[in-house]
């Protein structure tokens, strides 16, 4: 699929329990309340959210990553109840390379019942998938070993440690980077649809 037409419409994605959807400003305050909660973003590079300005901003830069044809990010409903809870999503897309690295965030609520993998799965199989990708990244901070598990849980292998590469919450931070080639991704596929049969 060649940019142009993956970027016309914002793909919807479902899973069994959720509906992955654009993010739009009438979602201000799920995405205020998830990010004012400091656990939400102790290893993410944010501060907490206090206002609905600060909601409107993050929105309003899942916008420009679309538009800019850089990224997608999905809000994460529940199909019954229709409240989202968090996000999930390709930044830093390369198409001439094939690659994307993914991100997410979960209401603490929902921590610890397989929300996370079920909605980066469909992300991942989308990358794979229409977007055509070689290699999906994820970069996390190492103490963040939830996210460590959810990753590996989803075929990831670590690759790497950048020693202090980022600045967040007034210090320098380690970032370990996992990643997912095509490949792998498949055998992982076929192993899946063998269980299912």
């Amino acid at each position: 699929m060649s940019t142009k037409n993956l970027f016309q419409e914002f793909p919807l994605l479902q899973t069994e329990r959720l509906r992955l959807r654009q993010v739009t400003e009438r979602d201000s305050p799920s995405i205020l309340e998830l990010f004012s909660d400091q656990e939400v973003i102790r290893y993410v590079p944010l501060s907490r959210f206090t206002t609905t300005e600060h909601a409107l901003q993050e929105i309003a830069w899942y916008t420009t990553i679309f538009q800019e044809h850089t990224g997608l990010r999905w809000g994460i409903e529940i199909k019954d109840t229709g409240k989202l809870i968090g996000t999930c999503g390709f930044l830093d897309y390369k198409p001439d390379h094939r690659r994307a690295e993914l991100g997410y965030d979960l209401s603490r609520s929902y921590w610890g019942h397989g929300i996370m993998p079920e909605a980066a799965q469909a992300v991942i199989d989308f990358g794979f998938g229409v977007m055509e990708l070689n290699k999906i990244a994820a970069s996390i901070v190492p103490e963040n070993t939830a996210s460590g598990k959810v990753l590996s849980k989803l075929g990831f292998r670590q690759e790497g440690l950048l020693r202090q590469h980022e600045f967040e919450h007034g210090n320098f931070v380690d970032l370990a980077v996992y990643a997912i080639l095509r490949e792998e991704y498949e055998v992982l596929e076929r192993e899946r649809s063998s269980r299912h049969e």
